[in-house]
């Protein structure tokens, strides 16, 4: 019998391979300053939101919810005064293959067969709640003469999913973008991190917004003496155990031998995607990508 809860999450880890090494890829920051934006800036998240439209960048922020909204609203307005939406997308897509090809060559190869299986997992999901997600289904699709493309696309709009459920289930728990940042630490070898704070400072949190996380979190019960206690590492576990099993109805709909065969091909470049990242961004960038506990 398959176990989904574990093999979505597999995909999850595979996801955060796949698309993460596109914020800091010289490539696609390139052709964003060639748009107009000073030096590229703000490409990290600018191909993320751009899905998302001409929207007040409070709803933008509400939407990626860990990120500060102050950086929110300067990214918004790097490029909104210069350029649009589907400029910065046709960007992002001239980037996937050629940046896949130069990481893990072979791998659009293995991906393009799964361009439809991955599609009709994200077609069976309700949009509710789901922002980044359902933006990303509603827009153009590649043609069949760009499978692997269209692969990578899908998938990245199964990994908004999983975002997006991920956020909603932090809301339910009346976590703020700083606390979710604290807790993330759990899931990293902060000795590597240099502590439980840099995450959630990495998102734009000040000194002021980090002391207020802890008293908030030790309010909960999941911080002692600023720092993360033991019901903190297990809520936080137990979270993303919580984040799977809403994200797994979309991965049954593709089908088990569609994900075990995307699992299969991305899996065994893991370690050159976080050198990618390492090389261009710094090894402590994408803590998604990174060391978890069991």
């Amino acid at each position: 019998m398959t176990d989904w809860t574990g093999l979505t999450a597999r995909t999850g880890r595979a996801g955060h391979d796949l698309v993460g090494w596109l914020m800091w890829d010289p490539v696609a920051i390139s052709a964003y300053e060639a748009l107009g934006v000073p030096n590229g800036n703000g490409w990290i998240q600018a191909w993320r939101l751009a899905p998302l439209g001409d929207i007040p960048s409070a709803a933008v922020a509400a939407a990626t919810y860990s990120i500060n909204p102050r950086i929110v609203e300067t990214i918004l307005g790097l490029w909104r005064s210069v350029t649009d939406a589907e400029a910065i997308c046709a960007v992002r897509d001239a980037a996937v293959e050629p940046g896949l090809e130069s990481i893990a060559p072979g791998l659009s190869d293995a991906l393009a067969p799964l361009a439809k299986d991955l599609w009709r997992g994200a077609d069976a999901v309700h949009h509710g709640a789901r922002p980044l997600f359902a933006a990303c289904r509603d827009q153009p699709r590649p043609d069949n003469t760009q499978p692997a493309l269209s692969a990578w696309l899908a998938a990245n709009c199964l990994r908004e999913l999983r975002g997006d459920n991920h956020w909603a289930l932090c809301a339910s728990e009346e976590l703020d973008d700083v606390e979710v940042g604290l807790l993330h630490s759990a899931m990293v070898d902060t000795n590597e991190y240099g502590g439980e704070e840099w995450i959630a400072r990495s998102r734009g949190a000040d000194d002021e917004a980090v002391a207020r996380g802890w008293r908030r979190l030790e309010a909960k019960g999941l911080a002692t003496d600023g720092a993360l206690n033991q019901t903190a590492r297990q809520f936080r576990l137990e979270l993303e155990d919580r984040t799977n099993r809403l994200t797994e109805p979309a991965w049954r709909e593709v089908g088990e031998a569609a994900t075990q065969a995307f699992c299969q091909a991305v899996e065994p470049h893991h370690e050159a995607f976080v050198a990618r990242i390492n090389a261009t961004a710094g090894e402590r960038w994408m803590p998604a990508l990174r060391h978890r506990p069991t």
